[in-house]
């Protein structure tokens, strides 16, 4: 796991960073940094989007882990967290400031954890203890956890408890399973369209960075385990797509 714990040292040190600094920010200052970042998300999303090999795979996926999600209400259990984390440890002039610890740590945990660097990155980790991937990966979160903070507030910092949760559990899993996961590589179907389906969600974040569309990104978490299973089952029955 030494790969997840750099990267939560990266975000807690970017994090802090943009908390102090966006606390010196002007509010138009700030609109701007956000939108940048909306705008980059977008595009990020986009470019992962479009490396699927059938969007059909995308399509399902991202419908069926939608029908999931609203049925497991995974958005109202995260900001359930985020609003506890909020009374438990918001300040008082957050909400004067346009800060909201559940917004920020929704945003940037769904940014941070959703894509094939955060998959791959952790599974190499996990089976060779070849953590690079994750150290490059530690220094685009620390930048971007800097503006982010800068923007959405404290609650950026919380994104750091996802990732050990997440990321970790990618790298111990891995270690347990070692021989069945030996062969996967970055451009693995199963990987590709896993890292499309995650784009689509991604894309989904950058809507909502940019205010443009309220979009329940979190209930749609299921088709990142979704897309995979499907590239695996056509596989199995000798399906070519």
């Amino acid at each position: 796991m030494t790969g997840t714990l750099i990267n939560i040292v990266a975000v807690l040190l970017g994090g802090s960073l943009g908390t102090i600094l966006g606390a010196r920010l002007p509010e138009r200052m700030r609109e701007t940094v956000m939108n940048g970042l909306g705008l980059v998300t977008l595009v990020l999303g986009f470019s992962l989007a479009l490396q699927s090999k059938n969007l059909l795979i995308v399509m399902g996926s991202v419908l069926l882990g939608g029908v999931l999600g609203e049925w497991w209400r995974i958005e109202d259990g995260l900001e359930s967290l985020g609003r506890w984390l909020e009374a438990r440890f918001g300040r008082p002039d957050d909400a004067a400031r346009g800060h909201s610890i559940t917004r920020a740590f929704v945003t940037a945990s769904l940014v941070f954890c959703v894509g094939p660097m955060t998959v791959m990155g952790s599974l190499l980790d996990g089976l060779t203890g070849n953590y690079q991937l994750l150290a490059i990966k530690s220094l685009l979160d620390g930048f971007a956890s800097l503006a982010f903070a800068a923007s959405l507030g404290p609650g950026v910092l919380f994104s750091a408890l996802t990732i050990l949760v997440y990321q970790g559990g990618l790298s111990l899993a891995a270690q347990v399973f070692a021989t069945s996961l030996a062969g996967i590589r970055a451009d693995t179907p199963a990987v590709v369209e896993m890292g499309a389906t995650g784009g689509v969600l991604i894309m989904g974040i950058g809507l909502l960075l940019l205010n443009l569309k309220r979009i329940r990104v979190s209930n749609y978490l299921p088709a990142i385990v979704i897309a995979p299973l499907i590239v695996l089952l056509l596989e199995a029955l000798g399906v070519r797509w």
